[in-house]
């Protein structure tokens, strides 16, 4: 049996938010209040920058000190705004990674900074065919550079790359990357989208990934990994899944992740639109108040 849950790291998209809504669902959020409140410390882990995460969590009523790991790891602060943790890609590696992958993809960057410049673009309108929904909410953050390795300066590192395109293509520009002198230099990311025939490439400083900051996270707070549960529904999930001790793939993951989930042994839980989320937090929940209930000797009274 699993100890009771002490951290919980879900992811956003496809998890948390409900399908092409940008709203959390009335149950989930109850859901993350009361788990927060039952002293589960509850932490956002998402390939969203900060301040794209933030807003969605407002009116929930969560702590200040909510961690937020977000950009894929790269960096992670509290809701209310506290750097815990960063990582950024050499200019210089990013700059390559320009030239090697541009031909596949509309190409992204993120600095670690607010306002318009913290994303760099190089051709606004490819990627608003490719994903127009992320650039009408990231549009005040911004600027347009050409060519891109203008805005990577030696010095002003980047925390994150990304490249958007066809899941055909991004296949190639992921198998290019392997192949190329810059593939020991960064981590590479995916997340699919088949519905939308959308694949995203995230481009990460080398060994950064969402699980590598849970576990970081999980050190600072003196949480073993089996006190942990991780939540989440695409590729850039598995890291931290395969950290945390107690896993949670969603009903709506893609087949071959459902199946990655039952050869793993992680728990399948209901669907992002069935409010998946919520069923397994209350169950955590529940779990946590049954132990506090017990009596002060219940574990020597287990053993007798």
């Amino acid at each position: 049996m699993h100890p009771p849950v002490r951290l919980v790291a879900i992811d956003i998209d496809g998890t948390l938010l409900p399908t092409f809504s940008q709203a959390i669902s009335t149950r989930n959020a109850k859901a993350l209040k009361a788990a927060q409140e039952a002293g589960i410390v509850v932490a956002i882990a998402t390939g969203r920058r900060t301040a794209y995460t933030a807003p969605l969590l407002d009116g929930i009523g969560l702590r200040a000190d909510t961690p937020l790991i977000t950009s894929n790891g790269a960096v992670t602060r509290t809701l209310g705004g506290d750097r815990v943790d960063r990582s950024q890609l050499d200019a210089r590696v990013a700059r390559g990674l320009c030239g090697l992958l541009r031909k596949f993809g509309a190409m992204v960057f993120t600095f670690d900074k607010t306002g318009r410049g913290e994303i760099v673009v190089e051709d606004l309108e490819q990627a608003h065919e490719r994903i127009s929904l992320w650039v009408e909410a990231n549009r005040d953050a911004i600027e347009v550079v050409n060519p891109l390795e203008k805005a990577l300066i030696d010095g002003d590192d980047p925390i994150q790359g990304m490249v958007a395109g066809s899941l055909s293509q991004m296949k190639k520009a992921e198998k290019a990357l392997k192949a190329s002198v810059w593939g020991a230099s960064c981590e590479c990311v995916r997340t699919e989208y088949p519905r939308r025939d959308l694949s995203i490439l995230d481009l990460l400083p080398p060994g950064v990934s969402k699980g590598w900051a849970l576990e970081r996270l999980a050190q600072r707070l003196g949480i073993d990994h089996k006190e942990t549960m991780a939540i989440g529904d695409n590729w850039n999930d598995v890291d931290m899944l395969e950290w945390a001790g107690q896993s949670v793939m969603m009903g709506n993951a893609a087949m071959d992740l459902r199946a990655m989930a039952k050869t793993q042994g992680w728990k399948l839980t209901q669907t992002n639109d069935e409010d998946g989320v919520a069923v397994v937090l209350e169950a955590a929940v529940t779990q946590r108040s049954k132990v506090n209930d017990r009596p002060k000797h219940w574990a020597s009274t287990a053993r007798s």
